[in-house]
Protein backbone atom coordinates (compact mmCIF):
# COMPACT_ATOMS: atom_id res chain seq x y z
CA UNK A 1 0.00 0.00 0.00
CA UNK A 2 1.59 3.57 -0.81
CA UNK A 3 2.79 5.45 1.76
CA UNK A 4 0.85 8.00 1.11
CA UNK A 5 -2.44 6.43 1.62
CA UNK A 6 -1.98 4.54 5.54
CA UNK A 7 -4.34 6.08 7.88
CA UNK A 8 -5.38 4.99 11.24
CA UNK A 9 -8.16 2.53 9.81
CA UNK A 10 -5.52 1.10 7.93
CA UNK A 11 -3.61 0.58 11.35
CA UNK A 12 -7.00 -0.75 12.81
CA UNK A 13 -7.87 -3.06 10.20
CA UNK A 14 -4.28 -4.22 10.07
CA UNK A 15 -4.32 -5.11 13.91
CA UNK A 16 -7.46 -5.91 13.91
CA UNK A 17 -9.12 -3.98 16.79
CA UNK A 18 -11.27 -0.15 16.60
CA UNK A 19 -10.11 2.87 15.82
CA UNK A 20 -10.32 4.19 18.76
CA UNK A 21 -8.48 1.59 20.29
CA UNK A 22 -5.50 2.58 17.90
CA UNK A 23 -5.37 6.11 18.92
CA UNK A 24 -5.21 5.31 22.69
CA UNK A 25 -2.10 2.76 21.81
CA UNK A 26 -0.26 5.13 19.78
CA UNK A 27 -0.94 7.82 22.38
CA UNK A 28 0.31 6.20 25.19
CA UNK A 29 -2.89 5.59 27.37
CA UNK A 30 -2.62 3.58 30.06
CA UNK A 31 -6.42 1.71 29.26
CA UNK A 32 -5.12 -0.54 26.88
CA UNK A 33 -3.76 -3.92 27.52
CA UNK A 34 -0.16 -4.52 26.57
CA UNK A 35 -0.43 -7.62 24.16
CA UNK A 36 -3.21 -5.28 22.27
CA UNK A 37 -0.65 -2.11 22.74
CA UNK A 38 1.93 -4.38 21.15
CA UNK A 39 -0.13 -5.79 18.44
CA UNK A 40 -1.06 -2.01 16.97
CA UNK A 41 2.39 -0.88 17.04
CA UNK A 42 3.35 -3.69 15.41
CA UNK A 43 1.29 -3.10 12.44
CA UNK A 44 1.66 0.55 12.57
CA UNK A 45 5.73 -0.48 11.84
CA UNK A 46 4.60 -2.71 9.14
CA UNK A 47 2.45 0.08 7.37
CA UNK A 48 4.80 2.58 8.28
CA UNK A 49 2.08 4.82 9.55
CA UNK A 50 2.90 8.11 10.55
CA UNK A 51 -0.02 10.36 12.30
CA UNK A 52 -0.38 13.33 11.23
CA UNK A 53 0.53 16.41 13.54
CA UNK A 54 -2.67 18.22 12.58
CA UNK A 55 -4.98 15.25 13.33
CA UNK A 56 -3.60 14.75 16.47
CA UNK A 57 -3.32 18.32 17.90
CA UNK A 58 -6.94 18.46 17.26
CA UNK A 59 -7.66 15.91 20.32
CA UNK A 60 -4.49 17.22 22.53
CA UNK A 61 -4.23 21.14 21.39
CA UNK A 62 -0.22 20.92 20.78
CA UNK A 63 1.88 20.21 17.83
CA UNK A 64 4.81 20.24 20.05
CA UNK A 65 5.92 22.35 17.11
CA UNK A 66 7.10 25.67 17.72
CA UNK A 67 7.17 28.08 14.60
CA UNK A 68 10.03 30.99 13.83
CA UNK A 69 9.66 33.04 10.81
CA UNK A 70 13.37 35.01 10.08
CA UNK A 71 14.02 37.79 7.94
CA UNK A 72 16.52 35.24 6.37
CA UNK A 73 18.59 32.36 6.85
CA UNK A 74 22.05 32.53 5.74
CA UNK A 75 25.11 34.55 7.30
CA UNK A 76 26.68 33.53 10.92
CA UNK A 77 23.94 35.89 12.81
CA UNK A 78 21.24 34.08 12.32
CA UNK A 79 23.26 30.69 12.53
CA UNK A 80 24.22 31.52 16.07
CA UNK A 81 20.84 32.68 16.54
CA UNK A 82 19.30 29.59 15.64
CA UNK A 83 21.49 27.57 17.37
CA UNK A 84 20.25 29.18 20.30
CA UNK A 85 16.27 28.88 19.34
CA UNK A 86 17.15 25.21 18.49
CA UNK A 87 18.96 24.67 21.95
CA UNK A 88 16.21 25.11 24.16
CA UNK A 89 12.99 23.89 21.91
CA UNK A 90 15.49 20.71 21.63
CA UNK A 91 15.91 20.71 25.16
CA UNK A 92 12.02 20.33 26.10
CA UNK A 93 11.75 17.79 23.10
CA UNK A 94 9.72 20.59 20.43
CA UNK A 95 10.14 20.43 16.73
CA UNK A 96 10.50 23.42 14.67
CA UNK A 97 9.44 24.90 11.84
CA UNK A 98 11.34 27.61 9.78
CA UNK A 99 10.55 30.23 7.61
CA UNK A 100 12.20 33.11 6.16
CA UNK A 101 11.16 36.01 3.92
CA UNK A 102 14.20 37.75 2.67
CA UNK A 103 12.69 41.10 3.78
CA UNK A 104 9.86 41.13 1.29
CA UNK A 105 6.46 41.92 3.41
CA UNK A 106 4.33 39.98 1.58
CA UNK A 107 6.32 36.63 2.01
CA UNK A 108 6.24 37.60 5.48
CA UNK A 109 2.26 37.99 5.80
CA UNK A 110 2.41 34.41 3.79
CA UNK A 111 5.19 32.71 6.05
CA UNK A 112 3.33 34.12 9.48
CA UNK A 113 -0.08 33.00 7.71
CA UNK A 114 1.13 29.40 6.99
CA UNK A 115 1.94 28.48 11.03
CA UNK A 116 -1.77 28.93 12.13
CA UNK A 117 -2.60 25.55 13.07
CA UNK A 118 0.75 23.95 12.35
CA UNK A 119 2.69 25.59 15.50
CA UNK A 120 2.22 25.95 19.67
CA UNK A 121 3.93 29.20 19.31
CA UNK A 122 5.81 31.92 17.04
CA UNK A 123 9.60 33.63 17.36
CA UNK A 124 8.92 36.13 15.24
CA UNK A 125 12.29 38.13 13.90
CA UNK A 126 11.23 41.26 12.08
CA UNK A 127 14.19 44.39 12.18
CA UNK A 128 12.71 45.89 8.59
CA UNK A 129 10.57 49.62 8.46
CA UNK A 130 7.41 47.71 8.39
CA UNK A 131 3.80 49.40 9.38
CA UNK A 132 3.57 47.89 12.80
CA UNK A 133 -0.25 47.53 12.10
CA UNK A 134 0.51 44.95 9.06
CA UNK A 135 2.40 42.91 11.07
CA UNK A 136 0.35 42.62 13.74
CA UNK A 137 -2.38 41.67 12.06
CA UNK A 138 -0.67 38.81 9.98
CA UNK A 139 0.02 37.46 13.82
CA UNK A 140 -1.91 34.40 14.34
CA UNK A 141 -4.36 35.53 16.84
CA UNK A 142 -4.59 34.31 20.04
CA UNK A 143 -0.98 32.20 19.06
CA UNK A 144 1.54 32.60 21.88
CA UNK A 145 4.48 35.01 20.18
CA UNK A 146 7.72 36.34 21.21
CA UNK A 147 9.47 39.33 19.37
CA UNK A 148 13.54 39.59 18.92
CA UNK A 149 14.82 42.74 17.23
CA UNK A 150 11.18 43.71 15.90
CA UNK A 151 10.27 47.43 16.60
CA UNK A 152 6.78 47.42 17.75
CA UNK A 153 5.88 49.71 20.37
CA UNK A 154 2.18 48.41 21.33
CA UNK A 155 0.89 44.88 20.44
CA UNK A 156 1.31 43.31 23.73
CA UNK A 157 3.80 41.01 22.36
CA UNK A 158 6.97 40.19 24.43
CA UNK A 159 10.04 41.43 22.89
CA UNK A 160 13.63 40.81 22.75
CA UNK A 161 16.27 43.27 21.93
CA UNK A 162 19.44 44.87 21.03
CA UNK A 163 20.62 48.34 22.47
CA UNK A 164 22.06 48.95 18.99
CA UNK A 165 22.25 52.75 19.57
CA UNK A 166 24.46 52.25 22.68
CA UNK A 167 26.44 49.68 21.43
CA UNK A 168 27.40 51.81 18.39
CA UNK A 169 27.99 54.74 21.07
CA UNK A 170 29.92 52.83 23.11
CA UNK A 171 32.28 51.97 19.83
CA UNK A 172 32.37 55.16 18.35
CA UNK A 173 33.47 56.72 21.82
CA UNK A 174 36.00 53.94 22.21
CA UNK A 175 37.48 54.45 18.70
CA UNK A 176 37.60 58.63 19.50
CA UNK A 177 39.23 57.44 22.74
CA UNK A 178 42.17 55.29 21.47
CA UNK A 179 43.38 58.51 19.33
CA UNK A 180 41.27 57.67 15.63
CA UNK A 181 39.46 61.22 14.52
CA UNK A 182 38.74 60.34 11.22
CA UNK A 183 36.31 57.20 11.37
CA UNK A 184 34.55 55.93 8.10
CA UNK A 185 30.99 54.18 8.84
CA UNK A 186 29.89 51.46 6.91
CA UNK A 187 26.23 51.35 7.64
CA UNK A 188 23.33 48.73 7.32
CA UNK A 189 20.36 48.84 5.39
CA UNK A 190 18.31 52.00 5.23
CA UNK A 191 15.08 50.31 5.80
CA UNK A 192 16.39 48.02 8.73
CA UNK A 193 15.69 49.31 12.07
CA UNK A 194 18.94 47.61 13.98
CA UNK A 195 20.77 49.75 10.94
CA UNK A 196 19.28 52.78 11.67
CA UNK A 197 19.93 52.56 15.28
CA UNK A 198 23.66 51.77 15.37
CA UNK A 199 24.12 54.96 12.64
CA UNK A 200 22.02 57.10 14.84
CA UNK A 201 24.58 56.01 17.82
CA UNK A 202 27.76 56.53 15.43
CA UNK A 203 26.42 60.09 14.60
CA UNK A 204 25.38 61.23 18.07
CA UNK A 205 29.49 60.28 19.29
CA UNK A 206 30.52 61.67 16.58
CA UNK A 207 28.63 64.70 16.61
CA UNK A 208 29.41 64.73 20.84
CA UNK A 209 33.19 64.67 20.55
CA UNK A 210 33.00 68.31 18.22
CA UNK A 211 34.70 69.99 15.51
CA UNK A 212 37.67 67.53 15.98
CA UNK A 213 36.32 65.03 14.30
CA UNK A 214 34.96 63.76 10.98
CA UNK A 215 32.79 61.21 9.94
CA UNK A 216 32.68 59.31 6.63
CA UNK A 217 29.54 57.21 5.87
CA UNK A 218 29.56 54.47 3.42
CA UNK A 219 26.47 52.66 2.27
CA UNK A 220 25.97 48.35 3.25
CA UNK A 221 23.74 45.95 3.29
CA UNK A 222 24.91 43.25 6.42
CA UNK A 223 26.90 41.34 3.85
CA UNK A 224 30.71 40.61 3.40
CA UNK A 225 30.18 41.73 -0.01
CA UNK A 226 28.76 45.38 0.91
CA UNK A 227 31.50 45.51 3.13
CA UNK A 228 34.24 44.42 0.46
CA UNK A 229 32.55 47.64 -1.94
CA UNK A 230 32.98 50.27 1.08
CA UNK A 231 36.49 49.28 1.46
CA UNK A 232 37.73 49.55 -2.18
CA UNK A 233 35.32 52.41 -2.17
CA UNK A 234 37.86 54.19 1.04
CA UNK A 235 40.78 52.72 -1.20
CA UNK A 236 40.31 55.02 -3.60
CA UNK A 237 40.22 57.93 -1.59
CA UNK A 238 42.45 60.60 -1.47
CA UNK A 239 43.55 59.19 1.72
CA UNK A 240 42.32 56.45 3.95
CA UNK A 241 40.56 57.41 7.12
CA UNK A 242 41.46 56.58 10.79
CA UNK A 243 39.59 54.02 11.92
CA UNK A 244 36.60 52.00 9.75
CA UNK A 245 33.35 50.65 11.63
CA UNK A 246 31.23 48.55 10.57
CA UNK A 247 27.81 48.22 11.39
CA UNK A 248 28.11 44.39 11.91
CA UNK A 249 30.86 41.80 11.52
CA UNK A 250 30.22 40.22 8.02
CA UNK A 251 30.96 43.61 6.84
CA UNK A 252 34.06 44.57 8.73
CA UNK A 253 35.39 41.22 6.85
CA UNK A 254 34.43 41.92 3.63
CA UNK A 255 36.29 45.29 4.19
CA UNK A 256 38.89 43.61 6.05
CA UNK A 257 39.80 41.01 2.69
CA UNK A 258 39.84 44.36 0.30
CA UNK A 259 42.16 45.80 2.90
CA UNK A 260 44.30 43.01 2.87
CA UNK A 261 44.30 42.91 -1.15
CA UNK A 262 45.39 46.28 -1.22
CA UNK A 263 48.29 45.50 1.35
CA UNK A 264 47.13 47.85 4.28
CA UNK A 265 47.97 46.95 7.18
CA UNK A 266 45.33 47.03 10.03
CA UNK A 267 45.52 48.56 12.85
CA UNK A 268 49.28 50.32 11.92
CA UNK A 269 47.58 52.30 8.61
CA UNK A 270 44.02 52.25 9.79
CA UNK A 271 42.23 50.75 12.26
CA UNK A 272 39.00 48.46 11.85
CA UNK A 273 35.77 47.09 14.04
CA UNK A 274 32.11 45.25 13.68
CA UNK A 275 29.45 44.84 15.75
CA UNK A 276 27.89 41.40 17.49
CA UNK A 277 31.33 39.08 17.62
CA UNK A 278 29.75 36.78 15.46
CA UNK A 279 32.72 33.29 15.95
CA UNK A 280 34.63 34.27 13.21
CA UNK A 281 35.37 37.37 14.82
CA UNK A 282 38.21 36.20 16.85
CA UNK A 283 39.89 34.17 14.36
CA UNK A 284 40.24 36.34 11.46
CA UNK A 285 43.94 38.42 11.06
CA UNK A 286 44.07 40.56 13.18
CA UNK A 287 41.32 39.48 15.51
CA UNK A 288 38.16 41.82 15.15
CA UNK A 289 37.43 44.54 17.85
CA UNK A 290 33.82 44.59 18.10
CA UNK A 291 30.65 44.73 20.30
CA UNK A 292 29.88 41.31 21.52
CA UNK A 293 25.85 40.54 21.51
CA UNK A 294 25.92 37.08 23.01
CA UNK A 295 23.56 36.12 19.61
CA UNK A 296 22.82 32.64 20.49
CA UNK A 297 21.88 33.66 23.86
CA UNK A 298 19.60 35.98 22.51
CA UNK A 299 17.36 33.40 20.67
CA UNK A 300 17.76 30.75 23.67
CA UNK A 301 16.47 33.38 25.86
CA UNK A 302 13.25 34.16 23.41
CA UNK A 303 12.57 30.69 22.82
CA UNK A 304 12.64 30.16 26.91
CA UNK A 305 10.45 32.56 27.39
CA UNK A 306 7.83 31.49 24.58
CA UNK A 307 7.93 28.05 26.14
CA UNK A 308 7.11 29.74 29.68
CA UNK A 309 4.52 31.38 27.59
CA UNK A 310 2.73 28.64 26.04
CA UNK A 311 2.96 26.50 29.45
CA UNK A 312 1.21 29.10 31.66
CA UNK A 313 -1.52 29.20 28.95
CA UNK A 314 -1.98 32.85 28.68
CA UNK A 315 -1.23 33.58 32.64
CA UNK A 316 2.13 34.31 32.38
CA UNK A 317 2.42 38.97 31.96
CA UNK A 318 3.53 39.31 27.85
CA UNK A 319 3.91 43.07 28.37
CA UNK A 320 7.86 42.92 29.58
CA UNK A 321 10.78 43.22 27.12
CA UNK A 322 14.11 42.60 27.57
CA UNK A 323 16.82 44.37 26.25
CA UNK A 324 20.60 43.16 26.10
CA UNK A 325 23.28 45.58 26.05
CA UNK A 326 26.31 44.82 24.05
CA UNK A 327 29.67 44.91 25.26
CA UNK A 328 32.72 45.94 23.82
CA UNK A 329 35.58 43.38 23.02
CA UNK A 330 38.84 45.15 22.43
CA UNK A 331 41.28 42.65 19.80
CA UNK A 332 43.82 43.11 17.71
CA UNK A 333 42.54 45.05 14.65
CA UNK A 334 42.23 48.29 16.66
CA UNK A 335 45.34 49.61 19.01
CA UNK A 336 45.36 53.14 20.70
CA UNK A 337 47.20 56.12 18.61
CA UNK A 338 49.69 58.22 20.21
CA UNK A 339 50.57 61.79 18.80
CA UNK A 340 53.27 60.37 17.48
CA UNK A 341 51.76 57.68 15.06
CA UNK A 342 52.48 58.14 11.31
CA UNK A 343 49.22 59.82 9.25
CA UNK A 344 46.72 57.29 7.84
CA UNK A 345 47.55 55.92 4.92
CA UNK A 346 50.81 57.27 4.74
CA UNK A 347 53.47 55.32 2.16
CA UNK A 348 50.25 53.73 -0.06
CA UNK A 349 51.34 54.34 -3.33
CA UNK A 350 48.63 54.89 -5.93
Amino acid sequence: MAQSAITIKDVAREADVSVATVSRALNGHANVAAPVRQRVLEAARRLRYAPHAAARSLSSRSTQTLGVVLPDLHGEFFSELMRGIDGAARARNRHLLVSSYHGDQQQQAAALQAMRGRVDGLVVLSPYAVDSDFLVDNLPPALPTVLINTPLPEGGYPAFTIDNHAGALAMTRYLLGAGYRRIAFIAGPQNNHDARERLRGFREAMAAFGAGAEAIELPGNFDEASGHRAGLELLRGARLPDAIFAANDMMALGCLYALAQAGIRVPDQVALAGFDDIPLARFVHPSLTTMQVSIAELGERAMLHLLQLIDSDGALDTTPGVTLVPTLVVRDSTAARSPSSPAPGAGISD
